[in-house]
């Protein structure tokens, strides 16, 4: 049995790797908690966290940016009053890797789901 996601870390991918199918996507997606969501194509990984304040949507974004630095995989922030969106796409596949879930479970962590 493989290590769960958020203990596992990201991987340089080669050039020219391929991006996670469809069906890959969606198994990987059930290692996470519900609120993630990929869009159509599996291109992405998106969810978006409340919060009551300015200040707790910061010091979440801060922690965000932190495990992003440490695993050297960097989600696009929306980054609202009281919420951010977070989206996760490898760039140089073209669509989703492995790295976006670990990541998104990483980030999960950070609330405890």
């Amino acid at each position: 049995m493989s290590d769960p996601l958020h203990e596992q870390r990201c991987q340089p991918l080669s050039s020219g790797s391929a991006p996670l199918s469809p069906e890959e996507a969606d198994s990987m997606l059930t290692k996470l908690a519900d609120k993630w969501q990929r869009d159509e194509k599996a291109l992405s990984l998106r969810r978006t966290f409340s919060f009551d304040n300015y200040h707790q949507t910061m010091s979440f974004v801060n922690a965000v940016a932190w495990i992003a630095h440490q695993q050297d995989h960097h989600p696009d922030l929306l980054v609202r009053y009281g919420d951010c969106t977070v989206t996760f796409s490898t760039h140089s596949v073209g669509g989703l890797s492995a790295n976006d879930f670990i990541c998104a479970a990483r980030v999960g962590r950070l609330l405890n789901d």
